[in-house]
């Protein structure tokens, strides 16, 4: 692998750790409020005042799965980020489903829904997004480097 894809790898390990520390703190977050302050501080572009009320005790069982999905999905990111800085094939791929993925769902319905700023979910996609281009980059142009040079007798 050449010091460009090693580089390459490096960052997207980099934005991957940032990732998931953002996202561990949104699920200790989630999980350590109300109903209608986790609501709010997941639908940040929405009226603080819109949410308050009364929520039946399943929603916020759902909110605190919800939480407890991002606190794991987060943890999963940051020990993704350090297998990719040390250049895990295996993990460059299971790191971008389990994080991407995440995001993906998270665009279609939240941020197109119009309900959240654009910092920081939306950078939150950015970032993850770039580190997948970055990591398959840098898998796939370091694989195919290594195809074509020939090996020493």
């Amino acid at each position: 692998m050449t010091d460009k894809n090693k580089l390459l790898l490096k960052t997207a390990a980099a934005l991957w750790v940032i990732w998931g520390l953002v996202h561990m703190f949104a699920g200790v977050m989630t999980i350590s409020q109300d109903s209608a302050g986790a609501v709010a501080g997941i639908a940040d572009a929405v009226d603080p005042a819109l949410l308050v009320g009364d929520y039946h005790a399943a929603v916020g069982a759902v909110l605190n799965q919800h939480g407890f999905n991002l606190l794991w999905i987060g943890t999963f990111t940051v020990v993704g980020g350090v297998m990719i800085w040390r250049q895990s094939v295996t993990f460059i791929f299971m790191t971008a489903i389990v994080g991407w993925v995440t995001d993906v769902g998270y665009f279609i319905f939240m941020d197109l829904g119009g309900f959240v700023n654009f910092v920081p979910g939306t950078v939150m996609t950015i970032i993850s997004s770039a580190a997948v281009v970055l990591s398959l980059w840098a898998y796939y142009f370091g694989k195919r480097r290594d195809v074509s040079e020939p090996t020493a007798p």
